[in-house]
């Protein structure tokens, strides 16, 4: 599908790009270690189920005395060392936390604290724990958090105290600090508490959202490399900009050729763009789209949607969709450039997560000009992107019956089929789908993208030896998609747990093509994985600079976040996940 961000090659299939930690849909927390942690085991933790909230204080309540019990306790009391009269005075508050009687509650704690003595630690964290678990009840949460802070003092592995602090800095806006505690108790609990988890997912796509719509507005716009660009290209058959030069233009190119200046061409700044494009020269296409709008030119539509083309592969969608809305509305203008201005516009749409909006572009292509193959290939991507596999399929075929020799559409619609047949685990349709992949390579040998997606649906299977094979294919048909070798590389190490040849596949990658974002992702994923946490803030930082959507670069300031908060919680309480 077209998109602000245009999807690359070999990504943005539906599969998860982490392939080692064989999860789908988790949410993202603590970069892979979590997902994969999350993905392990998940028996009874020292805490239980490990799914319930964490309410009540600690310490059970003494059950209640008659009068004889309370003057005979009375006596007893003064004959009690410190310590004891100090839990004698917990569970007193414990019995007024549950009845809700917090203040009082909060006054038994307090007592407790007071006679406890310096050396119980133990003790007091408890107290302390239990006072901030009362005041969390009154929604005093700066008091939470400075109770919460005395008990980690104490004991700075508790957990309790430490998710307690948690949600009291959520509350109190302090994202950072927050999501330090839940990372630290996330790895405590060996990623089995489905609140904290949660928690922490929040907290980071909060960030990665704050932080992105302040970074996104003052970037420097960024063209992506030659083989994106021509990648992007090649997912139209019937887009006009994209076409090479009509025979009336290279009439024109022939005059200047023979040396009789073109007054066509020296006048069209379109024209010179579309030069420019055959050229690869991209740099230079959106200054000479904007001559030919300014001179309000015979090429004013062209010129107008390829400028909005080249404005989305930068990222700069605000400036894309004036240009889309202005050629869409031309009612004068070829029913072909509409049709597809209305799908990147669309594919933006989604992009920015107004999947309505999307879709309301993509029917009306569909209304103004039914026999564009593009419109139903890309609304089949959309389709998928919202799980809507039937009405996905559907599309696909309508591209096949107009464009028979569309072996994108073809791949792409036994993705789908594979998609739906494995995640509703019936394994007589997934056969079907893998060899309707066989025959879609056999009928379309030189379409890389459907060894790619076959070697995705491979490796789903665990046929890793043959999913290798495809992504050789891939390679050799092209060798400059730096794509390839990032999942090529992932394969590595799900396969043969090969860590060395994984990052070498990978760094080859970016070799090839020093602006793929999705290399830099991987990479620095990877090296969560190992515990190089600087490492991976090194290349997260790289990738979010090279994002091409807002959505993109919060889920990338996502990763680096939670990357960053384990090396707080590494310095602060000496916990790490697991590594590689």
């Amino acid at each position: 599908m077209a998109a602000s961000k245009p999807v690359e090659p070999h990504s943005g299939t539906g599969l998860p790009r982490w392939q080692l930690a064989l999860l789908i849909g988790a949410p993202i927390v603590l970069g892979v270690g979590a997902v994969y942690l999350w993905n392990r085991s998940r028996g009874k933790g020292r805490l239980g189920k490990g799914t319930g909230e964490r309410i009540t204080p600690e310490g059970s309540a003494s059950p209640e005395e008659g009068q004889d019990g309370s003057s005979r306790a009375n006596r007893q009391t003064e004959n009690l060392s410190p310590l004891d009269r100090a839990q004698g005075a917990k569970n007193k508050g414990n019995k007024y936390f549950k009845a809700a009687k917090y203040e009082n509650a909060i006054q038994c704690y307090t007592e407790a604290i007071a006679l406890c003595p310096t050396e119980q630690k133990s003790d007091l964290s408890t107290f302390y724990q239990n006072r901030a678990a009362a005041y969390e009840q009154q929604m005093n949460w700066t008091e939470v958090v400075q109770d919460c802070t005395e008990a980690v003092k104490f004991n700075p592995r508790y957990i309790k105290a430490l998710f307690r602090r948690a949600k009291a800095l959520e509350k109190l806006d302090n994202k950072k600090e927050c999501l330090e505690d839940v990372t630290a108790v996330c790895i405590l609990e060996a990623f089995q508490n489905q609140h904290s988890m949660l928690l922490a997912d929040k907290v980071l796509k909060q960030l990665g959202k704050e932080k992105a719509k302040d970074k996104y507005k003052n970037r420097e716009p960024m063209m992506p490399s030659p083989q994106f660009i021509k990648s992007y290209f090649g997912s139209f058959t019937d887009d006009i900009i994209s076409q090479s030069l009509q025979k009336g233009e290279k009439k024109d190119e022939d005059k200047d050729k023979e040396g009789e200046a073109s007054e066509v061409t020296a006048s069209s700044g379109y024209l010179k763009a579309k030069h420019y494009m055959d050229e690869e020269n991209y740099d230079k296409i959106i200054s000479e789209c904007t001559k030919e709008v300014e001179s309000e030119g015979r090429y004013t539509a062209e010129a107008l949607l390829l400028r909005a083309t080249f404005y989305l592969l930068i990222g700069n969608a605000n400036a894309a969709q004036p240009d889309l809305d202005r050629v869409i509305n031309m009612q004068e203008a070829n029913v072909k450039l509409r049709a597809n201005a209305l799908i990147k516009r669309g594919s933006m749409y989604m992009q920015q997560q107004q999947p309505l909006l999307s879709t309301q572009d993509f029917n009306t292509a569909a209304e103004i000009d039914t026999r564009n193959p593009d419109v139903y290939h890309h609304r089949g991507q959309l389709k998928i992107l919202l799980d809507q596999v039937d009405e996905a399929v559907g599309d696909f075929d309508e591209c096949i019956l107009l464009r028979p020799d569309s072996a994108l559409a073809q791949a792409q619609k036994c993705f789908a089929l594979y998609r739906q047949a494995y995640t509703g685990n019936n394994p007589s349709q997934v056969q079907i789908a893998m060899d309707g992949f066989e025959d879609v390579i056999r009928r379309f040998p030189k379409c890389a993208e459907g060894y790619a997606l076959y070697a995705q649906a491979l490796t789903d299977q665990q046929q890793f030896g043959k999913a290798d094979e495809m992504y050789d294919k891939c390679i050799e048909l092209e060798p400059d998609n730096a794509t390839t070798y990032v999942h090529k590389g992932l394969l590595q190490l799900q396969w043969k747990q090969d860590l060395d040849l994984g990052l070498d596949l990978i760094s080859k990658a970016i070799e090839i093509d020093n602006k793929c974002d999705f290399a830099y992702e991987t990479m620095g994923t990877i090296e969560v994985q190992r515990g190089n946490l600087d490492k991976a803030i090194e290349m997260f930082n790289k990738a979010i600079n090279l994002a091409k959507s807002e959505m993109e670069m919060a889920h990338l300031y996502s990763l680096c976040d939670a990357a960053y908060a384990q090396t707080e919680v590494a310095r602060k309480y000496g916990l790490k996940p697991p590594t590689l």
